[in-house]
């Protein structure tokens, strides 16, 4: 049985290679943090956040991204870019994904912090 991050984050993967983004790096852990999806699309290496809910009694999933979670995945990112010598332009988008009758609608925040 997935787990409904895993679940979310195939669902992300899926949605955002149909919009033509390259998928570079899945998971990637430096430390204590994870960026759940690095791509690059037109030019730019976004760093992606999947926050996947199956309900929202307690708010949209994108509202679970805390300020030290976004603190966690620019240390991580920095990391990133420094390894693959990334002299580029960056954004840090959200993808929200709402479970329900087995489908998932998708919210892409681009731009989402810093």
């Amino acid at each position: 049985m997935q787990t409904i991050g895993k679940k979310g984050e195939l669902i992300a993967k899926q949605f955002l290679e149909q919009k033509g983004y390259e998928i570079l790096d899945q998971n990637w852990r430096y430390k204590q943090s994870e960026i759940d999806l690095i791509a690059q699309h037109n030019g730019l290496f976004v760093f992606i956040e999947v926050k996947t809910r199956s309900q929202t009694y307690f708010g949209p999933p994108e509202s679970f991204v805390t300020p030290n979670q976004q603190k966690a995945i620019l240390r991580a990112a920095e990391q990133y870019l420094i390894e693959k010598e990334w002299l580029g332009d960056i954004r840090f988008d959200v993808l929200a994904i709402h479970l329900h009758k087995g489908k998932g609608d998708v919210e892409h925040f681009k731009d989402a912090f810093y």
